[in-house]
């Protein structure tokens, strides 16, 4: 067997490992899988994913401090809420995420779900076999198209543009896109593509990449996110995002 069928095997072994539902409780995706209702996964997956920067135990408890304040109804909420329903999240604070980023998004997911069915459509504009790199792009020029879109909330979403590794952001379309019999992801948007998709890089993934010869670009940035997948397809090119399980695991969990 050689370095690279090891490496393979490896590597498959650490995805069965984490990819499971015991892996959930622990992560941020147990936000989203609260919910049955497909906007719901969606809303609650969003602003999961939008605060998984530091310890996890902090950003599922946030998470949830917010869906307590939609009445753990969000797109209800999203929907069918008033401006005095809206008073309570003035006091709303994750890390640099304030009332102010808070209320933009929730204007923003309002006015998207007043004519669009699901939270894809954000992402998917307009030909569905673009890749991740376009989509990110435009989804940050439309999250902030509405006029009144504040400048601090800029910083929020992620944008290849911004030379950004849009992890946050690829973790989501992770979660939104791949499907498996795991029950870990969700798999329910069908417009892009699980051989599309950018494996959310960190520094703790970038730390193992770069071990296990996977990654060779020092700047963590968005060329980085883009070799790391790169070198992930030629593992598996049909679902190259399948190994931030591993990778991740191999990182925080194990400290590889």
């Amino acid at each position: 067997m050689n370095d690279d069928q090891k490496l393979l095997r490896f590597l498959n072994a650490k995805v069965v490992e984490y990819n499971q539902p015991s892996f959930i409780a622990d992560d941020p995706v147990c936000i989203p899988h609260l919910f049955t209702k497909k906007q719901d996964i969606e809303i609650a997956g969003f602003f999961a994913a939008i605060f998984a920067w530091g310890n996890r135990t902090t950003i599922i408890n946030k998470s949830k401090e917010l869906l307590a304040l939609m009445g753990n109804t969000p797109f209800d909420f999203i929907m069918n809420h008033d401006i005095v329903d809206l008073k309570p999240f003035q006091y709303f604070k994750h890390r640099t995420f304030n009332a102010t980023d808070l209320l933009y998004f929730i204007e923003f997911l309002t006015r998207h779900y007043s004519t669009n069915d699901s939270l894809e459509t954000a992402f998917v504009r307009t030909k569905t076999d673009q890749p991740v790199e376009r989509i990110l792009k435009d989804f940050y020029l439309y999250f902030f198209s509405l006029h009144y879109a504040p400048s601090r909330t800029h910083k929020h979403i992620a944008s290849p543009a911004k030379k950004s590794t849009c992890k946050r952001l690829c973790m989501f379309l992770r979660w939104m896109v791949r499907t498996d019999n795991k029950g870990v992801d969700f798999g329910i948007w069908k417009n892009i593509s699980p051989s599309r998709l950018i494996c959310p890089i960190d520094v703790h993934v970038a730390r193992v990449a770069r071990r296990l010869n996977l990654l060779h670009r020092t700047q963590l940035d968005w060329q980085a996110a883009l070799e790391l997948t790169s070198c992930l397809k030629k593992l598996d090119d049909k679902d190259p995002a399948k190994y931030d399980f591993a990778l991740f695991g191999l990182g925080v969990v194990e400290r590889f």
